[in-house]
């Protein structure tokens, strides 16, 4: 029988940030939270001991009770990919990365089936064994989903688990119908947001079990195809391997950057960022070697105003990766979508159609052939002297500006301080 476990680490930022500290993470009060920011920003982390207090995950800093003494430690987001790279390490040593999927920073699938026999292991004492190792060489705990699927481990972990003494809850189909059918509430189940739990809810339908014994043709109705996937996992179905995951390929690749400003920012210093961001996402696409076919910016107003983000897409006459194409063709666009007297919030660009770079191009009427290569040369000597000596070693004139948020960016990671300097 398949056999597949899903690990999480325990308030991870949290418990790095206690274990740095010699600190004990299922007793010490500690919140992950930028200082520098307001009191309305949120707490990347909690420990378990703030958690027991009802202190919730992703809560924001003036909801935590006054009367609760606290540390307040700030966002190191390259020390959490070290301690997680440290934890993979430590699957690897018994597991082969084909059956492995990193799902987040701190949660990750194992399909353990071929290995049991080979270690003489239950799939619970295998559990066991590397929640073990995690703890006992890098000081975090852990908790383990075990199921008969990737959709019934993950459940496991998620309702199961937090209720067991060991931290570890095990499901197959006939024990996820007893035990979860008539759980709720349907938004604690993998996959089922509000959204979906309040459109249910207008059919009666208020658990897993209802679920099961609705009409089927009802439910395509009201989801369409999505309703397969609810279907299945309403019984405990999942077809879906790691091997299948690793072996997916999307249609179509795009690159993204998005950022929520600081403060409202006017129509030029909004095109200042703007400019930073695409010269970005440039050197990203040179770094990765691939080029994108359009370009599409969303860009949110101050939300005091509650107004609709403008949106438009720079079309490419061909694929490119050069920010002499890019950055012209998308200023363009914002100079005509944005208006002008509303401040600005919110911006995203996403590269569409990012296919690998064949050197090959349409170069148009007034490009200079040579100019392009000379250009694109440049960026990967520029990314050389970054990846030596640190993404602010080399500025641009436009980055030492005021209102420029790009050299704060290059110390952070997915939006959060990185911890380095």
């Amino acid at each position: 029988m398949p056999a597949y476990l899903c690990i999480d680490l325990k308030s991870f930022y949290a418990s790095v940030e206690c274990v740095e500290r010699g600190l004990d993470p299922m007793t010490t009060n500690l919140v992950v939270a930028d200082p520098e920011r307001s009191e309305k920003t949120i707490c990347l982390a909690v420990s378990p001991s703030m958690k027991a207090l009802g202190v919730h995950n992703r809560c924001r800093v003036f909801e935590i009770p006054k009367n609760i003494s606290y540390i307040m430690a700030e966002p190191r987001m390259q020390k959490y990919i070290d301690y997680a790279a440290e934890i993979y390490g430590i699957y690897l040593r018994y597991i082969s990365k084909d059956d492995i999927h990193v799902y987040s920073i701190d949660e990750a699938f194992l399909d353990v089936t071929n290995y049991l026999k080979h270690y003489h292991m239950t799939p619970k004492e295998m559990a066991v064994m590397l929640m073990d190792r995690i703890y006992e060489e890098v000081g975090v705990r852990a908790a383990c989903g075990i199921g008969t699927n990737l959709y019934l481990a993950k459940i496991a972990l998620d309702i199961t688990a937090k209720h067991a003494a060991d931290f570890i809850g095990t499901l197959d189909e006939e024990s996820y119908r007893a035990v979860l059918w008539d759980h709720q509430p349907l938004t604690d189940f993998w996959r089922i947001g509000k959204g979906t739990a309040d459109t249910l809810a207008q059919h009666y339908i208020f658990t897993m079990r209802d679920v099961a014994n609705t009409d089927t043709d009802l439910l395509y109705r009201i989801f369409g195809i999505d309703a397969e996937l609810l279907i299945d996992h309403a019984w405990g179905r999942e077809p879906t391997t790691i091997s299948d995951i690793k072996a997916y390929a999307p249609k179509v690749n795009s690159l993204t950057s998005g950022q929520v400003l600081m403060r409202d920012y006017t129509f030029e210093e909004a095109r200042l960022v703007l400019k930073e961001m695409l010269d970005g996402l440039c050197l990203d696409m040179t770094e990765k070697e691939v080029a994108a076919g359009s370009v599409t910016i969303s860009i949110g107003y101050s939300n005091s105003l509650k107004l609709p983000s403008a949106k438009g897409t720079a079309s490419l006459d061909s694929h490119t990766s050069s920010d002499l194409v890019i950055i012209p063709a998308v200023l363009s666009v914002y100079d005509r979508i944005v208006d002008r007297d509303k401040p600005v919030r919110r911006m995203n660009v996403c590269c569409n159609n990012v296919i690998p770079d064949s050197g090959e191009r349409q170069i148009g009427l007034f490009e200079n052939d040579d100019i392009i290569d000379r250009n694109k040369e440049l960026r990967k000597t520029v990314l050389k002297v970054k990846k030596k000596y640190g993404k602010n070693a080399i500025l641009k004139g436009m980055d030492l500006e005021e209102a420029a948020t790009a050299r704060d960016r290059n110390r952070q990671i997915g939006g959060h301080k990185s911890g380095e300097k």
